[in-house]
């Protein structure tokens, strides 16, 4: 087992919440945290979150979107929730795992130009860093 912590961040889809949590994640914790990201029903990654990320200067282009059928018998110590749903339905992982929950609007549900809907991908992304940048602050 790794020493480095080990983060599980899940939304229902894995194609934008959770993906963009995982690229900012890695980003910010200099890869001193093992982080991965699932769904309990995975798609694809939403363009709008590779495109917001990019716009952060984070490349998740090779992003896959995983089911977190395929974590449950790994550890970690953090599974953190991004979405009310995966909250809901997010099953127990063995070992010692803290769960915590940030829930953030689905920004692929927004309709509108291309424009509107990647701003509201930049706003959860802007999101998810304050709240990634306050916990890491809080770990250390």
């Amino acid at each position: 087992m790794s020493d480095k912590l080990q983060v599980l961040i899940l939304c229902t889809a894995n194609s934008a919440r959770s993906q963009m949590g995982e690229g900012l994640l890695r980003s910010l914790a200099d890869d001193k945290i093992d982080v991965y990201s699932a769904g309990s029903k995975p798609s694809s990654v939403n363009p709008f979150a590779i495109k917001a990320m990019d716009a952060r200067g984070i490349d998740i282009t090779s992003h896959t979107s995983d089911s977190l059928t395929q974590y449950l018998n790994k550890e970690f110590d953090y599974v953190i929730t991004v979405c009310d749903n995966a909250a809901e339905t997010c099953p127990v992982f063995s070992g010692k795992s803290e769960r915590i929950h940030w829930g953030f609007p689905d920004p692929a549900g927004v309709e509108g130009s291309d424009e509107d809907i990647l701003a509201s991908f930049i706003s959860v992304r802007d999101g998810l860093e304050e709240k990634f940048t306050t916990w890491l602050t809080e770990l250390n």
